[in-house]
């Protein structure tokens, strides 16, 4: 299957599935009934590149929290949710955009059928998520532990039993911490259904861990055509899973526009912290919607050569350094100006 085939399914003012881009999704860790910090912290995650927003739906609070969320958010939003069917219908209610659930913990057929209702009537899309951890002890038992096939027959399990009750606006995610695990899921899946793919490797850990398993996974999965949304988990700032999943896409030609930056690795040329300066033109290019490579190099010797296939670069020196422009030498400043001189000509770039 390739991504253009799979369903359209409109989740909010977003579509995914058929072709369309691959989206970034990500996760509030604030309190969803702390509307504010909620409400600040999806501002926030809005303005760094993502798409789509989960929050969090444990009780009936947090569900009614949902009304006064969506009033300050432009993207759309999902509930999550797990055991009580009360607060998926809850949620719905309150604006979700889309639910994700495991009709396996939501107890009786009636009760999932009762979301499923609900959903129907608001046209609203179920995410169907199935995670290694919880996989049920019958498929663990038929396959001798946990495996690709028993997660994609769970999944689909599931899915017919929506299926069955006459809804079809569904989106599958099938998750799992061992990576390769994951990839082979997503290959069986997509060989078994046209229903878009939520994409991630679950519970992937801190920044270091979590990004090297999420870009191998994520990059083997998302290269074969397959997958709709994506989120890089993280334990720690969501923020971080954006500027993850973005160069994820960026890196695969998934997704065109914002500023590549490139930077060599420190040696005894350095006369610049040059760590320093890298992280700092990262995150001081992150609100400026240009499709350029900015280079951030350590010395004044080999920068200009190795900046010449970036638009635009700094290089450092003692005290002073070099700001380069398609390759050529544009001006020699002191350091202290360096960074505002690269965003000032950024932001008029063109001109």
């Amino acid at each position: 299957m390739a991504r253009e085939a799979t369903k359209e399914i409109k989740i909010g003012n977003k579509v995914i599935g058929g072709g369309n881009p691959v989206l970034i999704q990500s996760m509030t860790n604030t309190k969803t009934e702390d509307v504010s910090a909620t409400v600040e912290q999806i501002q926030k995650l809005e303005g760094a590149g993502c798409d789509i927003i989960r929050c969090a739906v444990p009780d009936m609070e947090a569900a009614k929290a949902l009304t006064e969320i969506k009033k300050h958010i432009k993207i759309p939003l999902v509930a999550d949710i797990h055991f009580d069917y009360r607060l998926a219908i809850a949620a719905m209610e309150h604006g979700a955009d889309k639910i994700r659930i495991n009709p396996g913990n939501i107890g009786a057929k009636e009760r999932l059928l009762a979301v499923v209702k609900e959903a129907k009537d608001r046209n609203i899309p179920i995410r169907v998520g199935v995670n290694s951890g919880s996989l049920e002890k019958d498929l663990v038992e038929k396959y001798h532990g946990v495996t690709p096939e028993g997660l994609v027959e769970s999944a689909l399990g599931k899915v017919k039993m929506i299926e069955d009750m006459g809804y079809d606006n569904l989106v599958i995610s099938i998750k799992s911490s061992d990576v390769m695990m994951c990839v082979r899921a997503h290959e069986m899946i997509a060989e078994k259904t046209t229903y878009p793919l939520h994409v991630g490797i679950t519970e992937a850990g801190t920044i270091i861990s979590g990004n090297i398993k999420s870009a191998v996974g994520l990059s083997l999965i998302l290269n074969q055509g397959i997958g709709d949304t994506i989120r890089v988990s993280l334990t720690g700032d969501p923020l971080e899973e954006i500027k993850s999943a973005k160069l994820i896409l960026h890196t695969l030609g998934l997704r065109k526009g914002g500023i590549e930056v490139v930077s060599c690795p420190t040696c005894g040329r350095t006369k610049i912290n040059l760590i320093a300066l890298a992280n700092a033109v990262e995150n001081m290019v992150a609100d400026i919607p240009l499709d350029l490579k900015v280079a951030v190099m350590g010395c004044v010797v080999n920068g200009p050569g190795e900046a010449k296939e970036a638009d635009i670069g700094i290089a450092g020196g003692i005290g002073e350094g070099l700001l380069i422009k398609h390759g050529e030498i544009y001006k020699k400043l002191p350091e202290e100006e360096l960074l505002p001189a690269l965003r000032e000509e950024l932001l008029h770039w063109g001109e």
